[in-house]
């Protein structure tokens, strides 16, 4: 055992399951219900996953990652926001929202895609939320739970269930309000309406049958009606509710680990527990619980419309840089900031200088040297990480070749960089184009390219000749911002009249950045051919 095995909290999950001597292939869960648009916050459970998977693989195991969809589930509300096939959010007036509205209480995978692409609404979102996976290079098994009912994979711990139904009722009224000596756990899907009801008639275990009565189902304290059907359902012609539902994964998946968050850990897993070990006789998972995080200082949620998906995030960052967001420690909340995602990035980028030595940190130097060989595709010591911000500068123009210069001369490139290493460097420029145009902020300006028509009294002139020559001398950006004033003072312009000569020159426009700070940060001979006025 390294000095440095405990440093990652991945490798504390690990110890945890290895303790428990697990045959291979280790199997870990996570879920997720596809009632709306996967976002962030969806992808804890992945992650986390993803992280022990990596670990336990480094230790020698073979190990399945699996993620269930719950797709059995019943749509309980209609969500504000909806997402098409190429991530598009769209609200409720871009789709048929009366079509969804009549669906309320049918299983997701027996109501329509609103946008026609796949079989159903739960097969849309699934897909969205595999091809996330698949984006930021994360090995996932979807397995849809409709699936599983449909083949009989559920049938035997369903059966089990509704045999010990006494006790089964007994345990859950220890977590829950309401529960009856007519509850059964299990809910039928009406044959006619399609819709879920909790109103079960009678129960035949040993046939695997059940009689119900289509009357509807709570839902987050509203009561969805239903047709008033009456029937007769197979073990696979419904599903279990949540609470039974989960522990039923477990044993049908054979799970190891599974990771959930805060709100389970206080309600759906202590119950969980119980009804596996004394309803079912196995063994729970290994649990870890993590933190939530934010989106802007405000709670993810897809109903509220309050995501970021995970298309849109990569748009913005690298997928290893997303990877390290979820290496943090997860009981510890955080949030994602996309208006100062830069200062995540540098963090990142801080990280990486650590494991290569090129920084030293003795506190983060253990992580680093455990975890990042996991948060990287391949290890490349002769990789270019241009600052965000700087990034951002750089994507004030469209002319790759001035780019390269800028980045040349500001030491990030070299005559011995790879040619790999530079396109890569330039796809965080176009990341960080993004960034400022989303959030219109102080990089979110266009350096022209080519020198505007421009026409300057002489006074104007001989002043930016002086900047050019300051320039020239190799003085750094707080300097120019600083001698601007003076060189306008000096010349006797108006300083306003001074800085909106420079924003034309170099923007054809009359605001922008902090000039002098920007020219800083630009190639040292196109500053001074631009202020010279020479193309």
């Amino acid at each position: 055992m390294t000095a440095d095995h405990n440093a990652f909290w991945a490798d504390d999950i690990a110890d945890d399951i290895e303790a428990r001597d697990p045959d291979d292939p280790v199997v870990i869960k996570g879920g997720v219900s596809p009632s709306g648009v996967p976002h962030l916050g969806h992808f804890n459970e992945i992650m986390r996953g993803y992280f022990v998977a990596c670990v336990l693989r480094d230790r020698g195991h073979e190990v399945r990652q699996v993620f269930t969809s719950d797709d059995r589930d019943a749509l309980r509300s209609v969500p504000r926001t909806l997402a098409d096939d190429e991530w598009t959010l769209v609200g409720l007036g871009d789709v048929d929202a009366g079509a969804l509205g009549r669906n309320l209480g049918t299983p997701y995978t027996d109501i329509p895609d609103p946008f026609g692409g796949t079989d159903s609404y739960g097969a849309h979102f699934t897909d969205l939320l595999a091809r996330s996976a698949e984006a930021v290079s994360v090995p996932v098994e979807l397995v849809s739970n409709t699936d599983l009912y449909d083949a009989g994979e559920f049938e035997e711990v369903t059966r089990e269930l509704l045999e010990k139904r006494d006790l089964a009722r007994e345990v859950l009224a220890g977590y829950q309000d309401g529960v009856d000596e007519d509850y059964v756990p299990f809910m039928p899907q009406c044959s006619e309406c399609d819709r879920l009801t909790q109103d079960i008639r009678g129960v035949d275990a040993g046939a695997g049958a059940v009689d119900y009565r289509c009357s509807g189902l709570d839902a987050g304290g509203d009561h969805i009606e239903g047709c008033g059907h009456e029937g007769t359902a197979t073990l696979s012609e419904g599903k279990l509710p949540w609470r039974f539902e989960w522990p039923a994964q477990w044993r049908v998946l054979g799970v190891d680990f599974e990771p959930f968050g805060k709100d389970h850990a206080e309600g759906s897993w202590p119950s969980g527990q119980e009804i596996a070990s004394r309803v079912l006789e196995t063994e729970p998972p290994v649990p870890m619980t993590y933190e939530w995080f934010t989106l802007n200082g405000e709670p993810l949620s897809s109903s509220s419309g309050n995501v970021v998906t995970v298309d849109e995030v990569l748009s913005l960052l690298e997928p290893e840089v997303l990877r390290y967001f979820f290496i943090r420690n997860p009981k510890r909340a955080k949030d994602f900031d996309i208006e100062r995602i830069d200062l995540l990035v540098d963090e990142f980028d801080r990280f990486e200088r650590v494991f290569f030595g090129e920084e030293e940190d003795e506190d983060l130097k253990p992580l680093a040297d455990r975890a990042y060989p996991f948060v990287v595709d391949e290890i490349r010591k002769e990789r270019v990480r241009l600052p965000y911000t700087f990034a951002a500068v750089l994507g004030m123009t469209d002319d790759h070749g001035l780019r390269v210069r800028m980045a040349r001369s500001q030491g990030f490139v070299d005559d011995g960089t790879p040619e790999w290493a530079i396109e890569a460097a330039m796809k965080r420029v176009e990341r960080a184009r993004t960034w400022a145009k989303r959030m219109d902020n102080a990089y979110n300006y266009r350096l022209q390219a080519d020198l505007p028509t421009v026409d300057f009294d002489a006074d104007v002139r001989a002043a930016l000749d002086d900047l050019a020559a300051f320039v020239a001398a190799g003085h750094g950006g707080e300097e120019i911002q600083s001698r601007m004033y003076e060189t306008a003072r000096d010349h006797g312009v108006e300083v306003g009249d001074f800085f909106a000569a420079g924003y034309r020159l170099f923007f054809d426009d009359t605001e922008g950045p902090r000039l002098g700070e920007f020219l800083g940060e630009l190639d040292e001979s196109f500053v001074v051919r631009r202020l010279r006025r020479d193309g």
